[in-house]
């Protein structure tokens, strides 16, 4: 009677205990693969088109497994990056605290998602069709409850827990280590104007999106790798998608190219510079690094004065200066100028100058060129050896 009893509650497949763990996480990674592929490099970014039957596909299993709104998403990652670090950003660690976008990541999400200024304002373009209306965006609910019975039927009871791990995947690993990790601990490629960080540069478990500096620094990119040891999964089933005939990449990070034969700045130079600013930032700042460690024990003196410790000094210095406090710059430019003669300060006054050109919208690209090479010209007068050399290969780009 009882083994009668277990076979009615049994579910369609009966398999060993590592069968089922097998089946979870196929299924909670094409859940993150269609946060990647559709919702985040498709329907955010136009980083590329899909097939509208594999198109079709993610938005059904992402309505079973998370009941996500395709305009909801897509409106609040827009949002995300035009905001971000600021406090109308739906989800920054900086503003809200690490452990609030950890533990609460979507809690952030869907109070966001109740403000219809940001769906109305980024949440163009986005699919508007019969499912969508009446089933997708009407009833997202309803989809993680059917994805519960059809857990269940096909595992049995195992199949409750099966789906509760689909339901803490997304929110876990895209709400939370994503959004919060990705902006707070891990490696930059490019020196982008937030605080956006690679957490590990092999992108598997969550589809290539722990490569989130990458991704700010070129955000309309499908491929989110960047550097030769760098791996981005979603990359390579988009790729896959490609050959298929079932997908077609619009845009990926432009490559940089270098001429050394090129001694002097022209229109090229400058469009290369402004395309790559954030990895030309990288480089500078690598630089600013070495500077800032070799003139540490000149430093000293004028940070006992002023009270600032060494890290706290470091920050500072590397930090875009938009993001420092108004005491902060007051205190920075105290312990510059009171060292004589520091390559330091000189470093960092050459680099504010530096990002000030391509910030510099309503200047003509004639005037901007002529600024580039007065920029390259006085660094390379300035006497500082590494101010030159980083000039010099400035000069090569092309």
């Amino acid at each position: 009677m009882i083994s009668d009893f277990l076979d009615l509650i049994s579910g369609v497949f009966d398999m060993p205990w590592w069968g089922y763990v097998v089946v979870t996480l196929v299924m909670t990674h094409i859940t993150i693969a269609s946060i990647t592929i559709y919702l985040h490099r498709h329907s955010a970014h136009r980083a590329l088109d899909l097939h509208p039957i594999v198109s079709h596909f993610f938005r059904f299993w992402l309505w079973l497994t998370t009941g996500m709104v395709t305009k909801q998403w897509t409106a609040i990652h827009r949002k995300h990056h035009a905001k971000c670090e600021t406090k109308d950003d739906p989800h920054s660690p900086v503003i809200v605290g690490i452990k609030k976008v950890l533990l609460e990541g979507s809690e952030l999400y869907r109070a966001e998602a109740k403000n219809q200024e940001t769906i109305a304002r980024y949440g163009y373009g986005t699919p508007d069709d019969w499912v969508e209306r009446n089933v997708y965006s009407k009833y997202s609910a309803k989809g993680v409850a059917l994805m519960l019975i059809i857990d269940v039927i096909l595992f049995g009871p195992i199949g409750i827990t099966i789906w509760a791990v689909q339901m803490l995947w997304a929110p876990i690993f895209a709400a939370g280590i994503i959004n919060g990790v990705g902006h707070y601990w891990g490696y930059r490629n490019f020196q982008a104007e937030d605080a956006s960080r690679n957490i590990v540069p092999w992108g598997i478990l969550i589809g290539g999106e722990e490569l989130h500096n990458n991704h700010h620094a070129y955000a309309t990119s499908a491929r989110l790798s960047n550097k030769w040891y760098e791996f981005d999964i979603g990359w390579l089933y988009i790729c896959i998608l490609q050959a298929l005939g079932l997908a077609k990449v619009k845009k990926v990070a432009p490559k940089l190219r270098i001429d050394k034969q090129k001694n002097c700045c022209d229109l090229d130079t400058l469009q290369a510079v402004i395309s790559h600013r954030y990895e030309v930032l990288a480089k500078y700042t690598k630089s600013l690094q070495q500077t800032f460690a070799h003139e540490m024990e000149d430093l000293k003196g004028a940070i006992n004065e002023y009270g600032v410790d060494k890290l706290t000094l470091k920050r500072w210095v590397m930090a875009d200066s938009r993001t420092l406090q108004a005491h902060e710059k007051e205190k920075l430019n105290q312990v510059l100028g009171s060292v004589q003669t520091t390559s330091l300060g000189k470093m960092y006054a050459m680099r504010e100058e530096l990002v000030g050109i391509w910030q510099r919208s309503t200047t003509s690209t004639e005037e901007l060129v002529k600024q580039l090479e007065d920029w390259c010209k006085r660094a390379e007068e300035s006497g500082v050896e590494v101010l030159r050399n980083f000039s010099q290969s400035l000069r090569c780009y092309a």
